[in-house]
């Protein structure tokens, strides 16, 4: 069921803005199958180790590393011995890992089954629709095409916050899109699955928030932070918008 907790009555909305991992698609599900068929590739390609270990240090590689970092798999393969690749080159190994991960990506990586529906209808309502994401340039713009969604998001409307020069938490980065779009905060609702990321900060500039728990991880020290709105999936945000803000959505 959905939720409204902060909300104080009709108001216009003029634009919706999106978060894009785990709120888009299943960032954190996709991530998982793609490393799991990573390390198969790389054990097919010679690598004489266990699925299970394999995965489990790779996990850890990505922890310390972070998932934006280039060499996850020849950091990888440093952490074994060399008798783990014994008779083959080492960069075959590495180079089927990013191979496999790759094909991952063209074959499996799709949005949630409401979020083109939902978008098609804003757009139709007369909505504007955008974009605020945290992650390198390329690969949040890559993501967008993989997906199918660019048509469906006004072109001027996207923020990336290595291209903005301003990270999420950082209510900047918010503000940054609000003139982008030339309208008043209380006119803009964000979207997203993260409450210290995606709605502390926009709700601190006075945006309407929804907060899109379907994907959401565990987070610690939220108890007293208050969306505007609270959502399982796209179908409530859409009788949310239809309800509380009178938008005429087509049904879907």
């Amino acid at each position: 069921m959905s939720a409204s907790l902060t909300f104080k009555g009709t108001m216009a909305l003029r634009a919706i803005l999106f978060d894009i991992d785990d709120t888009l698609y299943s960032t954190t599900e996709f991530a998982r199958r793609a490393r799991r068929n990573a390390v198969r590739g790389m054990i097919s390609a010679g690598l004489k180790l266990d699925e299970v270990e394999v995965c489990r240090e790779l996990d850890e590689v990505i922890r310390e590393f972070s998932s934006n970092f280039s060499h996850h798999y020849d950091k990888l393969l440093m952490r074994f011995p060399a008798e783990a690749h014994a008779g083959v080159n080492p960069a075959l190994i590495v180079a089927a890992g990013v191979v496999a991960y790759h094909d991952t990506k063209f074959r499996e990586l799709e949005p949630f089954s409401d979020v083109k529906p939902l978008l098609t209808a804003l757009r139709g309502a007369g909505l504007a629709t955008g974009i605020v994401t945290h992650g390198w340039t390329a690969k949040q713009a890559e993501k967008l095409i993989r997906l199918g969604l660019v048509p469906l998001f006004d072109p001027q409307a996207i923020f990336i916050s290595d291209q903005v020069g301003i990270a999420k938490p950082n209510p900047k980065l918010y503000a940054a899109a609000l003139r982008g779009l030339g309208l008043p905060a209380e006119e803009v609702m964000y979207v997203g699955d993260s409450l210290t990321n995606d709605v502390v900060p926009p709700m601190s500039l006075g945006m309407v928030t929804a907060w899109c728990r379907r994907a959401a991880k565990p987070q610690a020290n939220v108890a007293n932070i208050e969306p505007t709105h609270v959502v399982d999936d796209f179908r409530e945000l859409a009788e949310v918008l239809r309800h509380d803000y009178d938008v005429q959505l087509a049904e879907f």
